[in-house]
């Protein structure tokens, strides 16, 4: 009976070593991912865009459901030209977090970048009625304003083409 106490008191502590390895080892992972997230909103506030992208790909690569850091990745792509590649990163925050209005918004801006109208008034259309849903009425009458803009300019530019051909000049 003295040899089973001895041999669960090595498994108990085999038990704890290892769970304190572990937890070290998360927190060590939790630092360190926090340290490169801070860095690369540091980057971006100074917009240091490229390099704010090369960081929170490294944020992405170690916790990919990190929505705010593919936000801003997404916004730092948009800031370079880098529109398809920002759209890609959007859509897959939307997928992950389809009630993320910010993300439609951010969407919209990147289609009307690439002049891809017709799809980034359909985001806009989901991010106010996310808005709405939150009951977030100053956003939702901003996007409602923007809609409304781009509508009229849609019309212009059916009734006159000329105006269509003046605004991709200028």
């Amino acid at each position: 009976m003295v040899e089973t106490s001895g041999q669960t008191h090595l498994i108990a502590a085999v038990v704890v070593a290892s769970s304190l390895i572990a937890l070290a080892f998360f927190v060590w992972e939790g630092i360190a991912t926090s340290s490169l997230y801070d860095r690369a909103v540091k980057l971006y506030q100074e917009k240091d865009y490229k390099s704010a992208e090369s960081v929170f790909v490294k944020v992405l690569s170690r916790h990919p459901s990190n929505d705010i850091a593919r936000l801003l990745l997404g916004e730092s792509l948009m800031q370079q030209n880098k529109l398809e590649e920002a759209v890609t990163h959007f859509d897959t925050l939307i997928s992950r977090a389809p009630k993320n209005a910010e993300a439609q918004v951010r969407l919209a801006t990147a289609l009307m970048k690439l002049e891809k109208v017709e799809e980034a008034t359909t985001s806009l259309e989901k991010a106010q009625n996310l808005f709405k849903s939150q009951r977030n009425a100053a956003a939702s009458e901003q996007i409602e304003q923007l809609l409304q803009s781009i509508s009229a300019h849609k019309n212009i530019s059916v009734a006159n083409p000329a105006i269509k051909s003046d605004s991709k000049e200028t």
